[in-house]
């Protein structure tokens, strides 16, 4: 009688063969593992984190937020966003300032009770 008595036989609802399902399955996996897939979710993901960034941005300039602005080195910007492009903000306080976002370690609402990290 074998095996086959025992073991329930493969079901399977697209009517292929347990072969032939196993290879679309596996299909399916190097699809999302291939270079084009993992670099088109990057670009999703990075386009995502910037359109939440660009909202968050408006919001603030539009409400006239006081923010402090927490640079890489330790320096503290205080005063609101003016405008800001892809890779720069600038910022009323005391002075204007022309702040680099990658000179940005993170920002705060100025008064907020947790100040940064």
């Amino acid at each position: 009688m074998g095996m086959r008595g025992i073991v329930p036989a493969f079901r399977n609802p697209s009517g292929l063969s347990p072969d032939r399902a196993g290879h679309r399955i596996r299909q399916g996996y190097q699809a999302l593992l291939s270079p084009n897939y993992l670099a088109q979710d990057e670009s999703e993901a990075t386009n995502n984190h910037r359109q939440a960034e660009l909202f968050y941005l408006q919001k603030q300039i539009q409400s006239q937020t006081p923010m402090v602005i927490v640079l890489e080195d330790g320096e503290h910007v205080e005063g609101t966003i003016e405008w800001y492009d892809r890779q720069s903000l600038k910022v009323r306080g005391r002075a204007r300032t022309l702040v680099y976002k990658s000179a940005i370690k993170y920002m705060y609402k100025l008064g907020d009770a947790g100040n940064g990290p």
